[in-house]
């Protein structure tokens, strides 16, 4: 880019986007080329589950704590917090009062962000922080000073949230916000700690029979599966399809002890869902 002075005399920026149209293929496909600046390339950004990790309590979740606190001191952490049976209890009421998505949306959020208040305070001792999402831009200052910061994975789509294709869910919730939080700053894993093992063919809670689907599995292969229930947003498989510095997220199951730990050292641990570069 550079300036050009027009025959009035008056200096324009040049630029290969003035005066055309942004819904251009060409001219968008053009805006891709070239790596994408990866602002923070060392840090581990963890989801701790609502209701599969919080809601049952000290017992499941002060261990998974312990556990962060002990790998943070070899590696840069974010922690953030799904919203669990909370959410799903005004997502009930918001629904019945006839609540657009957007409202949903924005209720579910203030829930999320209660967890991370709560998981904030329990790491006082151990240098936790509760941040929101505008202090995203301080996160690299934080962790220089020791601290262990914690904000809320619900994304801000807020009353602008997306309509969904079915029923009235908020379409990005916590799984597909810790994504974008993950890929916006370029981060070198993401993982969601949940209490299964990993990826299977149905809800193992619900039907013994579920099978294991494996380690990994390819994020359009996965897709084609069309499987009735996920333990993850079906939109973060979409967000994940159209990223640019992710190429991968983990389900670990936080219950088992150094699971954790071994998934952030690189481990084959839980699954891994990948999308083929290129």
């Amino acid at each position: 880019m550079g300036l050009k002075r027009d025959k009035s005399g008056k200096l324009h920026i040049e630029s290969p986007l003035m005066g055309e149209s942004l819904m251009d293929k060409g001219l968008l496909a053009k805006t891709g080329i070239g790596p994408v600046f990866r602002i923070m390339p060392n840090l581990i950004v963890v989801k701790i589950g609502g209701q599969s990790i919080i809601d049952r309590g000290k017992n499941a979740l002060i261990p998974i704590l312990e556990e962060l606190v002990e790998a943070r001191k070899q590696n840069d952490i974010l922690i953030t917090t799904g919203g669990g049976t909370r959410a799903r209890h005004v997502y009930a009421i918001a629904t019945e009062l006839g609540m657009p998505a957007g409202v949903l949306s924005s209720l579910a959020s203030s829930i999320s962000e209660q967890n991370a208040l709560m998981v904030a305070m329990v790491l006082g001792p151990s240098g936790g922080i509760k941040i929101g999402h505008d202090d995203l831009t301080k996160l690299s200052h934080y962790l220089r000073l020791g601290c262990l910061p914690v904000t809320h994975a619900m994304p801000p789509y807020g009353l602008f949230e997306i309509p969904p294709e079915l029923g009235r869910i908020p379409p990005h919730r916590t799984d597909a916000g810790v994504f974008l939080l993950s890929e916006v700053l370029g981060a070198r894993k993401c993982i969601l700690i949940k209490d299964e093992h990993g990826l299977y063919s149905t809800d193992p809670k619900k039907d013994e029979k579920a099978k294991f689907i494996g380690s990994k599995i390819e994020v359009n292969e996965l897709i084609s599966l069309n499987l009735n229930d996920l333990p993850v947003e079906r939109s973060m498989l979409q967000c994940l399809k159209n990223s640019c510095n992710m190429h991968e997220f983990s389900i670990v199951n936080g219950l088992v002890r150094g699971n954790i730990t071994r998934a952030i050292a690189g481990e084959e641990v839980g699954t891994t869902i990948y999308k083929t570069s290129g």
